[in-house]
Parts: structure tokens; C-alpha cells; sequence
């Protein structure tokens, strides 16, 4: 079983979500937000393994280089650029494919492993724990999203905290999901970014629900929304000074009773969503 966590913008409560949820279901928790992960302050893995992602970057040998251009035709990342007098690369924009290196009639072009950022393994409780951090100034999140991926043990029951908003980097964490929660809150501005995420896995066709961050007066907003979506509410998180005191603190919520029975009805409302999914796909 694979759950996805996501929002059409940051800030609105996905990490909130992830992470209580995942430690009331008792399943592995996967961050895919490297460029700004936090699951790790709410569930304090312990054992953490870290691991170098890196990948190949080309190195042109100018003696042998004739400056043919193939290469340069090849990237379709715009990460070569003929001068005239030598070729230029631009590292920033290389995606690693490999493709220039084959291409070069006179191999002239060489690799070399780059760091691009970190992976973290280790456990929180009795399950799982992944997550990935990008090296500073590094543009690609990609790479390290699909090394996560590789990382998480076949068969393995976990809930995926995507990255904020509707990039391919979402793409890649709703991808072979069996059930998307839709994180928002309840102002315009929520609604707004909340129609964005739906109809990215509306494209994907996973069925999906939603839940209601800082909970308040304006919750008609997105259940008018949801009841002419058919989409389900899953649950609704209260707007409080409580919460924001657990959360401010690195707690999860669901450590309060109070909000704890709210996170115990999420999860009994998603499992039942997920296997009515699975039952019918």
C-alpha cells in the first residue's frame, strides 16, 4: 500500500499529515521534499544511514574534441554550447543521461560521479524511515526522489510526504500510488492551489480524498468544493493554539488525545478509501 501526501503549495500541512498518519498506521514514512525536508523533526528516526546520490557529469577532452557539434545536438538539456573554440558545460542543467559521451564520434567526452545531494535510511518506532536532502545550489531534485524510490524495500506499506505544489517532482512521488490525501486549507488561496493538485491526479487517475488543515469558519470553501468534486473529506485538523504549540515544539500532533482521536479517524477513513480502491481497480 503506497499513500501520497500533497498540496498545490507549501506551508498547508502535508509534513502535519505525513507524519501523524504514517505513526498512527504504523507504516514507513517517505519524504520526498529534498529540498526542504522536515519529516525528520516530528518522527526523530534513529540509526540513519546516509548515502551520496550522485551522477555523471561530462568531462570533454579538448585534444581530442573536433568540435563537430554532435555532442551539443545530442543533449536535449541544453547543458553544451559550442563556442567556436571549445565545447562548454554547463553542469547545472546536465540531467547525467549519458547521451553526449555515446554520441561523440571521437571520445572524446569522459564521466565523473557529481553529488547532487543525500540519502537518509534509518527507522522511527518499529518502521521505516527515508528521506533525501539536495546538495546546496543543486536545481535537480529528480535524481534523488528516484533513489528514495529504490531504497524502499518491495511490498513495504508506506506514506509518501511529496513535495509542495504540481512539478514533475510530484509526478514522481504520486506515481504507482494506491490512494492521494489532498492537504489543504480553508481560504481562497487554499481552494485555489488545492484544484491545481487535483487535477494532476485526476490526469493519474488515483482516487484521492481530502483533508482540512487549521480547520475554521471557512471550511464551506472547500466542502462546497468537494461535494460538487464528489470527493470525500477525510478529516479536519482544528485550527488552535494547541496544535501550533505540539507543532512549534517538533511533537507530533497526535501526541495531544484530543487530536489524536482526529488522526485515528483519518486513518480509519483512508484505509477504508484505499481498499474500496484497490478492491476496484
Amino acid at each position: 500500500m503506497k499513500i501520497a501526501v500533497l498540496s498545490g503549495k507549501g506551508g498547508t500541512g502535508k509534513t502535519t499529515v505525513s507524519t501523524n498518519l504514517a505513526a498512527a498506521m504504523g507504516i514507513a514514512y517517505v519524504d520526498f521534499d529534498v529540498e526542504e525536508p522536515n519529516g525528520h523533526i516530528f518522527l526523530k528516526p534513529r540509526n540513519l544511514e546516509e548515502t551520496d546520490v550522485n551522477i555523471m557529469t561530462p568531462v570533454i577532452d579538448h585534444e581530442k574534441c573536433t568540435l563537430c557539434n554532435i555532442c551539443v545536438e545530442t543533449c536535449q538539456f541544453n547543458a553544451l554550447a559550442n563556442t567556436g573554440k571549445k565545447i562548454l558545460v554547463f553542469e547545472d542543467l546536465c540531467h547525467g543521461c549519458g547521451a553526449c559521451s555515446l554520441a561523440c564520434p571521437e571520445e572524446a567526452i569522459s564521466e565523473y560521479p557529481r553529488k547532487i545531494g543525500v540519502l537518509y535510511e534509518g527507522t522511527y518506532d518499529e518502521s521505516g524511515f527515508y528521506s533525501g536532502k539536495m546538495a546546496l545550489n543543486e536545481p535537480m531534485a529528480g535524481p534523488i526522489i528516484t533513489e528514495i524510490k529504490r531504497r524502499i524495500p518491495k511490498g513495504t506499506d508506506h506514506i509518501v510526504d511529496c513535495s509542495p505544489g504540481t512539478s514533475c517532482n510530484v509526478v514522481k512521488g504520486v506515481d504507482g500510488a494506491d490512494y492521494a490525501i489532498m492537504v489543504t486549507e480553508p481560504s481562497v488561496f487554499g481552494l485555489h492551489d488545492l484544484k491545481l493538485a487535483v487535477e494532476l491526479v485526476e490526469e493519474m487517475t488515483i482516487p484521492m480524498g481530502i483533508v482540512i488543515n487549521r480547520s475554521n469558519e471557512y471550511d464551506h470553501l472547500i466542502e462546497d468544493y468537494a461535494r460538487e468534486s464528489n470527493l470525500r473529506i477525510l478529516g479536519k485538523i482544528p485550527f488552535s493554539k494547541q496544535a501550533a504549540r505540539i507543532y512549534s515544539e517538533g511533537r507530533l500532533l497526535s501526541e495531544d488525545p484530543q487530536i489524536a482521536g482526529i488522526f485515528d479517524s483519518i486513518k480509519a477513513t483512508v484505509l477504508e478509501e484505499v481498499s474500496h480502491a484497490v478492491s476496484h481497480s
